[in-house]
């Protein structure tokens, strides 16, 4: 008997982000295999008797990651065992979740399996602190990147012609980021911002120039998510909107503006 398994996107942190139908898949499940980047509240969602099967990656510390091999044998062989399983991911499984090998692994497998879209941070997260990632006479256009790759570097002089860059897990790798855009051309004085724990409660950001964000945004952690455009400029016009996660928001321009 074979089971089925759910690839759920848990939104970017948020529990009010997730999505009614992740909620009741993940109240059916019999078995969730979860990332680090999920909310304990979404997994609240959980039965009692539910398995919750921890398979996080720790950055580069891979001592206290799990590999992707190990996370494509245990969803083969929970489902193999007739169970449903959720396979919880931060925010959408197919943006840079690995999603699309995890797919391609139960295919291969003979495994059913149904993807359940989340909301990505690439958008999710700027528009919490006050950043469209798209806005008319702005930026008709908006572009995600990851700063981590395999597959050598990324294609700088394209991505410094964008006129919103949204570049995923770049929090170890901002400054190598932001010099590699200004040599490929975008100007250093592009409005930037970084957003550290983005929807949250220990949301943090730091707006600044493209040329100072990376000295600016030094004590942030990861995960970490770089914006760059004049959409951030926006910010400074919407962000006292957003009360509702006023506490949570620490906003810093520049060294010399800071105080």
């Amino acid at each position: 008997m074979t089971g089925r398994v759910f690839l759920v996107g848990a939104g970017p942190g948020d529990p009010e982000l997730l999505t009614l139908r992740a909620a009741r898949i993940i109240r059916e499940a019999d078995v969730v295999v979860y990332d680090r980047l999920v909310h304990p509240d979404v997994l609240a969602h959980a039965r009692p008797h539910a398995r919750l099967l921890y398979v996080g990656k720790e950055g580069h510390n891979e001592q206290a990651s799990t590999s992707q091999a190990d996370i494509h044998t245990l969803l083969v062989a929970q489902a193999r065992l007739g169970r449903k399983v959720v396979r919880l991911k931060g925010g959408d499984p197919f943006v840079f979740g690995r999603g699309g090998e995890e797919a391609l692994a139960l295919n291969d497998a003979g495994v059913a399996f149904e993807v359940v879209s989340g909301l990505s941070a690439g958008f999710a997260v700027p528009a919490s602190v006050g950043i469209p990632v798209t806005h008319r006479g702005l930026s008709g256009s908006v572009t995600f990147a990851t700063a981590m790759r395999n597959d050598g570097p990324p294609d700088w002089v394209h991505l410094a012609r964008c006129e919103t860059l949204v570049v995923f897990m770049s929090g170890q790798r901002l400054g190598s980021t932001t010099s590699s855009l200004m040599a490929a051309g975008r100007c250093g004085s592009t409005p930037a911002a970084v957003i550290e724990g983005g929807t949250w409660e220990h949301e943090r950001v730091v707006e600044s120039s493209l040329a100072s964000i990376a000295t600016d945004a030094v004590d942030l952690g990861s995960p970490a998510l770089l914006i760059v455009g004049d959409v951030v400029s926006l910010r400074a016009r919407l962000a006292p909107a957003w009360s509702r996660r006023a506490a949570f928001v620490d906003v810093t321009g520049t060294r010399a503006q800071g105080g």
